[in-house]
């Protein structure tokens, strides 16, 4: 069955624009709590980025929740992926995120975790969604659901992070610029690396509901690369709004992106003989990330764009590494989800390890020219299914001889087409890019 209203990572749009308003997030509260009471006794933490309008939804998916019989535990600004480490330990049926991650302060949206700290499953969505149609009602009064608020949630997660690595770890010595994205990591991430030893200068961590993301963060690396330049640091790390993507910057300032990061902690772990099986990329992964990972003998897989896609391939493998070249990393080792913290600290062991910068580090992996160009549509008809577009896309990909590859997908968060050419020469690369993208937007208009 498809999918009414959950995408690819929960459900995403404009706030106050359906389904991103209060009367909604009410009865999604509701139908998540029937369907959770459906497992047992029910108790669902929620936790949100710092975008204004998470006060708005939290009070609603609050209501929503104890109208079902479900017990809330309130978790305030907190890391996607620590919610999911919190839904484990308190041992609730389910975790809601409130976040749009990187995107700007006037989008929002609601992700789910199930008891386990995992992406709910399609079949426990579809229910939400069936019950979403049904009439509203509300538990006898004795079955109302409580609320409570945990004080110690941040406490508890920088203490997880720690144990990600071994006991006695020391970055002594190590200066760090750290981007908080005036998200949701502004206040742990931080505190982290500093009780880890290492000398931080923070950026972007002075969240006022409207800044979440804004030229800063993950998404717009450049103030991190001059402050790492101005403050002779060894290396910068960017997070995103909700602490599940991490980028880097090493000492010259150059930004280092998803695939070089997994491919030095997969090498890390290769080189212990902890790596176990292979590593998991998505169809957006450089080709020079696959070369790189065979000349190690490391095996290589493509998963649909998505970190929920990136998860499935991994547990259907039993594998514990992968990730997405926008920083999404998934150490199945450490954790059950993309946990941009953690990953960050995973790369961090491994340059201590082989005592080199994160600018040495990365130079095994040559990245191949790919050219990405997002191209907004206003829905109505796929323009992928256009016979211009497709005709146009089987003849570069037939020009580029087997020395590149082509990829149109639509973006399972935005109204964007997603249009990315990869091959050996860049300015035939950058050419041939524009060209789809611009057929992809007349077939669009």
């Amino acid at each position: 069955m498809s999918k009414k209203y959950f995408g690819t990572d929960g459900i995403r749009g404009r706030v106050g624009e359906y389904p991103i308003t209060p009367d909604f997030m009410l009865k999604l509260g509701w139908a998540a709590g029937m369907a959770f009471r459906k497992m047992g006794a029910c108790k669902v933490l929620v936790g949100k980025d710092t975008r204004i309008s998470g006060y708005m939804f939290e009070s609603a998916l609050e209501a929503g929740l104890t109208s079902a019989g479900a017990d809330v535990m309130l978790l305030g600004p907190m890391p996607t992926p620590a919610i999911a480490y919190l839904t484990r330990t308190f041992q609730a049926q389910a975790g809601i995120v409130i976040s749009a991650s990187h995107n700007p302060h006037d989008d929002n949206g609601i992700k789910f975790f199930s008891g386990q700290g995992t992406k709910l499953p399609d079949d426990i969505e579809l229910m939400i969604e069936e019950l979403l149609d049904a009439p509203m009602t509300v538990v006898e009064s004795s079955k109302i659901g409580k609320v409570s608020r945990i004080n110690d949630a941040s406490g508890r997660y920088i203490e997880f992070c720690k144990g990600s690595v071994p006991t006695g770890t020391s970055f002594s010595g190590l200066k760090i610029v750290v981007d908080c994205a005036h998200g949701a990591t502004y206040k742990v991430a931080p505190s982290v690396f500093r009780e880890l030893g290492a000398e931080v200068v923070v950026l972007s961590a002075q969240p006022n509901g409207l800044n979440i993301n804004h030229n800063c963060g993950s998404t717009h690396t450049e103030a991190l690369q001059a402050a790492v330049l101005a403050e002779q640091a060894d290396l910068g790390i960017a997070f995103d709004g909700d602490g599940d993507r991490v980028l880097m910057v090493d000492h010259t300032g150059t930004v280092v992106d998803g695939d070089e990061l997994l491919f030095i902690i997969a090498r890390d772990l290769h080189g212990r003989g902890k790596l176990q099986g292979g590593v998991v990329g998505t169809l957006m992964s450089n080709l020079g990330l696959e070369l790189a990972l065979a000349n190690l003998d490391i095996p290589f897989v493509r998963a649909n764009v998505g970190d929920r896609y990136v998860i499935s391939e991994l547990l259907e493998r039993n594998w514990v590494i992968g990730g997405e070249n926008s920083g999404h990393i998934v150490c199945f080792d450490h954790t059950t989800t993309g946990d941009a913290i953690i990953a960050a600290l995973q790369v961090l062991m491994a340059l201590k390890a082989r005592n080199e910068g994160l600018a040495q580090s990365r130079q095994a992996l040559r990245k191949c020219p790919q050219v990405l160009i997002n191209v907004r549509f206003g829905g109505g008809a796929n323009p992928l299914e256009h016979a211009t577009v497709k005709q146009a896309s089987e003849r570069v990909t037939q020009a580029m001889a087997g020395r590149g590859r082509v990829l149109l997908r639509k973006s399972g968060t935005e109204p964007l087409v997603r249009v990315m050419v990869e091959g050996e020469d860049e300015a035939q690369v950058r050419g041939y890019a524009e060209e789809l993208a611009k057929l992809v937007s007349e077939v669009s208009a």
